[in-house]
């Protein structure tokens, strides 16, 4: 082996290595989690979305799950296509009675002909409208497969080792329309050589029943996040999620998950009158039955109230409250602060 090859395997573990010390709860730097991929600068859950993600230096990159009609996972925030795709242009008369188009009523061949882009409003306008301009691009919807191919194929040429984060979206819908989407992706992670790697693959999900059915029938030993919910949102569970933030809701969800993805504002609960931050124990409740906290969504283009940049949000929650990972669309942000403040983090 020649000097210049040994440096090369050097830098190679190296990079295999490292990012595995941000694994548990008393990692010294959180994990940056590119939510719906670099989702900030491109459509999210397209494949160009990830590559940025990778490029910005992601630690792990999301995956949002559903399946098509034949039973292939697809990477999809909703179960229904009209948010993110042109599927009313392309399909007009698919729409269920509830003027609804659902990915489980389209075939893969027919999904694949779908052009992705820019999340809309019920009224048809852009979500983010300083984002990527909406209606533009050619931009498909990928499957599972399909990305980690993509992510897998930029590991080996960046010599890195990035992390997978598969959401399961509306298990229970999925069951209720005769697919089982928990065995459908633990199938394709297994058929990509995933299945077994836990430094590698966070699954969640907001059904509590999911990720039990994931621990203790499927026997994943991939670990396992509980997602909490605003109960006004209508998630696909049966969960209370207001339990899920108490003491011995937390007892229960050690008792099959790692941890817990709760949404920003269930820890940031604003600011009292004399201007300073009201929080939550969430956090410390959790760190101290052992689970991670992964909080989500981090976005630049929508703080929290009360929150004036945000640089001033991950401060809040990466150096002062000591979040263990966090979702955000802008991971290249959350990366370049991270590395300013390596060595000023506290740990609940």
């Amino acid at each position: 082996m020649t000097r210049l090859q040994r440096l090369r395997h050097l830098a190679l573990i190296s990079a295999i290595l490292l990012p595995w010390a941000a694994m548990t709860a008393a990692a010294s730097s959180p994990i940056v989690i590119a939510h719906r991929g670099a989702s900030g600068y491109l459509p999210e859950h397209t494949l160009p979305a990830k590559a940025m993600a990778h490029a910005m230096g992601a630690d792990f990159i999301e995956q949002d799950v559903v399946l098509s009609r034949d039973g292939v996972p697809v990477v999809l925030h909703d179960i229904h296509l009209e948010s993110t795709t042109d599927v009313a242009l392309r399909f007009p008369d698919r729409a269920r009675a509830d003027g609804r188009y659902y990915a489980i009523d389209f075939t893969l061949a027919e999904i694949r002909n779908l052009r992705a882009q820019e999340r809309l409003d019920s009224d048809g306008q852009a979500v983010y409208p300083g984002r990527f301009p909406a209606h533009t691009g050619d931009f498909r919807v990928p499957t599972l497969a399909e990305e980690i191919d993509l992510i897998s194929g930029l590991d080996r040429s960046r010599q890195r080792r990035t992390g997978l984060y598969i959401e399961f979206k509306s298990p229970r819908f999925h069951r209720n329309e005769g697919y089982n989407i928990a065995q459908r992706v633990l199938d394709v992670l297994r058929e990509k050589g995933y299945d077994q790697r836990s430094e590698q693959v966070f699954l969640q999900c907001f059904d509590d029943d999911t990720l039990r059915y994931l621990r203790h029938e499927l026997k994943t030993p991939l670990p396992l996040i509980q997602l909490i919910a605003d109960p006004g949102w209508g998630e696909d569970s049966a969960v209370d999620y207001a339990f899920l933030q108490t003491a011995d809701g937390l007892d229960a969800v050690a008792g099959y998950a790692d941890g817990i993805g709760p949404w920003v504002e269930q820890i940031y609960l604003g600011r009292n009158a004399h201007g300073e931050p009201v929080l939550s124990e969430l956090v410390a409740l959790a760190h101290a039955r052992g689970l991670q906290v992964h909080p989500y969504t981090f976005r630049a283009d929508a703080l929290p109230a009360g929150i004036d940049s945000f640089d001033a949000l991950l401060q809040l929650f990466f150096l002062e409250l000591g979040v263990d990972g966090a979702f955000t669309d802008f991971p290249d942000l959350a990366r370049t602060f991270l590395q300013h403040h390596r060595q000023h983090r506290t740990p609940q």
